[in-house]
């Protein structure tokens, strides 16, 4: 369905040991604190483990995988890998996971197989699709943009394998569009000021004639596309690299939305995307990792006079998990879901774990 995503995305899995080799001194959590009681002393990775996994599998804080594997975030440009079949140590006296006899490791020619890949921080199927969408715009950001003004044969609804003329492209170069409409408003439910607008991933389209319409093909098709539907070039592939890691300074904020509507209780669950009313300008970067709070509701106190002030009573937030942020624009985020007690919903409470 996203045949213009071309496995775009750079996941970074690190090692210990390699902030030794780069002369940058780690800490390490307390070691009565590292790892859970019934944690093995070792482990051999298998192909669909991921970092964030085996860290919540075995120690207290899986969001900080990249403290017990003794790396910062700093370190993505030259990071380490590991495989399939390699046997993790849980260092209980230092509080670290290690690889087996590897307390430094050297550069090595390493050929791999169909099943051999590096693991990844995070499932990357869950993120790839979403590097290209969802997209925040401002208010008339798609107005000048590229418009489906006509359907091969007048069809009303365009499905993949289908034409459409479009306005706009003009001479650009570019071969592959995404197709989008504009979405609802993203309101900050804090100060009721709209940060920006959602535009709907609609799906891809491939210039086939140039010209004025230029006609394209819909290569895939996510939602229905129709006449009116705006074009946004998509570019080069993205390359992204992350290390989960808190945020530098405090942060707290609001749940806006769930993407794609989803409201009901117990759709919400891990791996579900949310947007969040803090951004770039608050502090967030791609990784951050994000405490996710139930919001406490109003209760009245019918213990109390009806019209007392003391008759109404908030409760307090309770923790729930954590959330990851993998796309930010200037004050909006989208957080993947990693690990919750209870549905995530909106106004929920995220902030600095």
């Amino acid at each position: 369905m996203y045949g213009h995503l071309r496995k775009s995305i750079t996941i970074l899995a690190f090692v210990a040991g390699s902030l030794a080799a780069a002369g940058v001194a780690a800490q390490a959590p307390k070691t009565s604190d590292a790892f859970k009681p019934d944690a093995p002393d070792r482990y051999v990775v298998v192909p669909g483990d991921t970092l964030w996994g085996i860290a919540q599998r075995f120690t207290n804080s899986p969001w900080r995988w990249p403290e017990l594997w003794s790396l910062n975030k700093d370190q993505i440009k030259n990071p380490h890998r590991i495989y399939p079949g390699n046997v993790i140590v849980l260092d209980r006296l230092r509080g670290r996971l290690t690889i087996s006899g590897t307390e430094a490791l050297h550069p090595r020619v390493r050929v791999l197989g169909s099943t051999d890949a590096p693991i990844p921080s995070i499932p990357p199927s869950i993120i790839e699709p979403f590097l290209s969408q969802p997209l925040v715009i401002e208010p008339g950001g798609l107005d000048n943009a590229p418009t489906i003004v006509a359907t091969q044969q007048d069809r009303v609804i365009l499905e993949a394998g289908n034409a459409a003329y479009v306005r706009g492209i003009g001479g650009s170069k570019e071969q592959t569009w995404s197709v989008y409409r504009p979405g609802g408003a993203l309101v900050d439910p804090e100060t009721n000021r709209t940060l920006g607008y959602e535009a709907i991933f609609l799906g891809t389209a491939k210039v086939t004639r140039p010209g004025e319409p230029t006609t394209v093909r819909l290569a895939n098709v996510k939602q229905e596309v129709g006449v009116g539907d705006k074009l946004i070039a998509a570019g080069p592939p993205q390359t992204v690299n992350y290390a989960p890691h808190s945020p530098g300074v405090f942060i707290k904020g609001r749940v806006m939305s769930i993407y794609g509507g989803v409201q009901r209780v117990g759709e919400t669950g891990t791996g579900s995307i949310i947007t969040l009313n803090r951004g770039k300008s608050d502090g967030i970067d791609v990784g951050t990792v994000l405490a996710v709070y139930t919001h406490g509701q109003t209760v009245t106190d019918t213990s109390q006079p009806k019209d007392s002030p003391e008759s109404v009573i908030r409760l307090p937030d309770e923790p729930n998990g954590h959330v990851f942020v993998f796309r930010v624009f200037d004050r909006v985020s989208y957080a993947l879901v990693m690990r919750i007690v209870r549905p995530v919903q909106v106004l929920d409470v995220v902030q600095t774990p």
